[in-house]
């Protein structure tokens, strides 16, 4: 019932991620990205514990691959699970457990893997790809969106959305972007108004967490 998103800016070193799905409150368990690292997603009966397991394999030197491979072999409840993982290198890979009746896949481009389950069309994938790739002039989480909202145009899902979540890591401790539509009938379109508020304050909210100074006058 989800279909999502890894990727990471060649340009920038920026890593990111973007689901969005039928149930509510996506973003508090399915997306999970380290500056520096990587980004992973864990969807289809969601097993919150995988993404953060994941990231903890490649800080201990693990490729993508191997990484899923190594949590393929051990947890629980694995043939239901779909994970995605990205490194900070634009590697890539991804899980398909053996017990996902619905239509699923995934389809990756250079430095991006897009995947989905409960899916009204086995194309939803490739759409994402194209839609992550239209305009690569564009900041990771503008490009992460649109591959969203291309999915949806694509069929998307077959239950109707209810919760969308964005989010891109860059050399701080803290996320640069962490957008959530927590419950909503159209949850891509709030996600698209919460991201266009808040691109122009990405970077002075960065500077105030990092250069206070250089914020005179600014609560």
């Amino acid at each position: 019932m989800t279909f999502s998103i890894v990727a990471r800016c060649a340009a920038t070193g920026m890593i990111g991620c973007a689901v969005t799905t039928s149930s509510i409150s996506v973003g508090s368990r399915c997306s999970h990205a380290r500056a520096g690292l990587g980004a992973a997603l864990t969807q289809h009966r969601t097993d919150p514990r995988l993404g953060p397991q994941a990231l903890d394999l490649l800080a201990g030197g693990a490729d993508p691959e191997t990484a899923l491979q190594t949590i393929a072999r051990s947890a629980p409840g694995i043939d239901y699970r779909q994970l995605a993982l990205i490194d900070k290198e634009g590697r890539t890979a991804c899980f398909h457990g053996a017990a996902i009746a619905s239509t699923h896949g995934h389809a990756t481009t250079e430095g991006a893997l897009a995947l989905g389950n409960i899916l009204r069309s086995d194309e939803v994938p490739e759409a994402m790809i194209a839609g992550f790739g239209a305009r690569p002039e564009e900041p990771l989480a503008e490009r992460l969106l649109m591959a969203l909202e291309a999915g949806e145009k694509a069929g998307g899902e077959w239950r109707q959305l209810k919760s969308a979540a964005l989010l891109v890591v860059h050399e701080t401790s803290f996320p640069l972007v962490d957008l959530r539509e927590d419950f909503d009938a159209q949850p891509l379109v709030k996600l698209r108004f919460l991201w266009e508020l808040y691109r122009p304050q990405a970077q002075p909210y960065l500077d105030r967490a990092l250069r206070p100074e250089s914020m005179p006058g600014v609560a």
